[in-house]
């Protein structure tokens, strides 16, 4: 239980349904790209912008160089965080989870865009830039070309409640008045409201 008053005053209660609702319409389709942090053997965390291949059900994708040093860090810890953050709105959402990898094309393949052959290079051979690329894989709950696939355990997000001009004034009386600025609400989806999104996109 937080002692901030920040924290207690911004809490926000809703259903599942709604949380989901507000974090995929608020901020994950308003975020241009997500951050993504992992750990590395020596304690020291690494973040990198990457735009997830998929997010349905809340459990988010990512195609990846399976050459780079993401994969060292994830092959030590798969706990990883996933950031959203919205500058016009300053919305932003936290994703806890864990990581895993994907390395077969046949797995990868949905999630592949031709566009993102410019980010492996046709090098020739097998390493040719598309889906069946050894280098690729996917992080899904984390994978490279691989795909990564990340399974949240937690989120936490804000959404603001007033337009820019209003958050600044908000702030500004509560700093004059000692009260506890509050400009929009904070919520956490747990694990167990994630069914649901997984449920609902199934229909």
């Amino acid at each position: 239980m937080s002692n901030d008053p920040y924290t207690a005053k911004a809490a926000s209660n809703a259903s599942p349904a709604e949380k989901i609702k507000e974090l995929r319409d608020e901020v994950i389709k308003s975020s241009k790209f997500a951050m993504l942090t992992t750990r590395s053997k020596d304690g020291t965390l690494h973040s990198r912008a990457m735009s997830p291949a998929s997010d349905k059900g809340l459990v988010f994708v990512f195609i990846a160089n399976n050459e780079s040093g993401k994969f060292d860090d994830l092959e030590h810890d798969e706990n990883v965080n996933i950031s959203f953050s919205d500058a016009s709105s300053t919305n932003w959402a936290s994703v806890s989870g864990k990581a895993k990898t994907m390395t077969d094309p046949e797995s990868i393949k949905p999630f592949w865009n031709p566009a993102l052959k410019a980010w492996f290079g046709d090098l020739g051979g097998e390493k040719n830039g598309t889906y069946t690329d050894p280098r690729v894989s996917a992080i899904p709950r984390l994978s490279a070309r691989i795909v990564q696939e990340v399974r949240p355990s937690e989120i936490n997000y804000w959404v603001s409640t007033r337009t820019s001009i209003g958050q600044v004034l908000d702030v500004a009386k509560s700093a004059l008045t000692g009260e506890t600025a509050a400009p929009g609400h904070l919520r956490t989806i747990y694990g167990s409201d994630l069914e649901i999104a997984k449920t609902s996109e199934q229909k």
